[in-house]
């Protein structure tokens, strides 16, 4: 069984990629109720100062979809929206299994 996995590149005003982390690193604390996203992983790098990735997993496209009406998912989406110069969709892949992944549900 496939899952829709997303990984998206957020661009963010000067010296704000910390405040991004967090409010990103809030959205992962609330997908950990959501049995549906498997993997919700913010990360950055050294060499993009302004940038934010994140990573994730669902279990199908639709769950993803009907995660961005919740409202704690709009408070977060609001609370970013200041912060954020861009955001670039890196890929969409129908990802097939790995370490950390529930296959088989």
């Amino acid at each position: 069984m496939s899952k829709y996995c997303l990984f998206t590149k957020f661009f963010v005003s000067e010296n704000k990629r910390e405040e991004m982390v967090d409010t990103l690193l809030n959205a992962s604390r609330s997908m950990e109720k959501l049995e549906e996203c498997e993997i919700y992983v913010v990360s950055v790098s050294d060499e993009e100062a302004n940038v934010v990735y994140v990573y994730e997993v669902w279990s199908n496209e639709t769950s993803h979809k009907a995660s961005l009406n919740l409202a704690v998912t709009q408070t977060l989406i609001q609370k970013a929206k200041p912060l954020l110069e861009n955001v670039e969709r890196v890929n969409t892949l129908q990802t097939k299994g790995g370490k950390g992944l529930l296959i088989n549900k």
